[in-house]
């Protein structure tokens, strides 16, 4: 004879951890529904809503055939918040979208924006005047994945320079990379995509 029944294991630790999973998933896809409206991907949202609601109803279900368990209060609860957090690391790592930056330096950019050039970054500059004197405006767009290196090179060419970072939801064209020499036949000057 164990210790514990099959029943009692099942109430007090599978049943509750199976709801929380159900909450972390309903709500990771939740919160990614909320980011696919808002770029304007009306089909992938109607998608993921469904299985959303579906979800839910399931976690929803099991809570209230079991009002007598307080473990699955707690889990609903858990799964709700790990869901949140879940989500929004899911939504960083697919990085769907584009971005404006808009970098203000006060000292002169033209070695940041031919870094950001170089690197196949679209770039417009602008002078301007801020409270302190002149300063260059320095707009992009360009793909969320690409943040993180845009961001190194401000760092690393302008670390004192102040920047914004804007979400888009529609661009009509992106700047395409420029061309780079292919190594076979460099004497071509055949070029190749970035």
């Amino acid at each position: 004879m164990t210790f514990l029944s099959d029943s009692t294991i099942f109430g007090y630790i599978i049943l509750p951890g199976l709801v929380f999973l159900a909450r972390i998933l309903d709500v990771s896809i939740g919160t990614l529904r909320i980011i696919f409206i808002s770029k304007g991907l009306k089909h992938f949202a109607a998608m993921l809503g469904f299985f959303e609601s579906l979800i839910w109803l399931i976690a929803v279900t099991q809570v209230i055939q079991n009002l007598h368990s307080w473990q699955t209060y707690i889990a609903f609860a858990l799964g709700f918040g790990a869901g949140n957090y879940v989500g929004v690391v899911l939504e960083e790592r697919i990085a769907l979208g584009n971005l404006l930056i808009r970098i203000i330096t006060q000292k002169e950019a033209n070695e940041l924006v031919n870094v950001l050039w170089n690197e196949g970054y679209g770039v417009t500059s602008v002078d301007a005047r801020g409270e302190t004197g002149p300063v260059k405006i320095i707009f992009s767009i360009t793909k969320r994945k690409n943040l993180g290196k845009i961001i190194e090179i401000i760092k690393k060419y302008n670390p004192n320079a102040f920047y914004t970072i804007e979400d888009m939801r529609y661009v009509n064209q992106t700047y395409p990379p420029p061309l780079t020499k292919r190594s076979l036949f460099p004497h071509m000057g055949l070029g190749k995509r970035k």
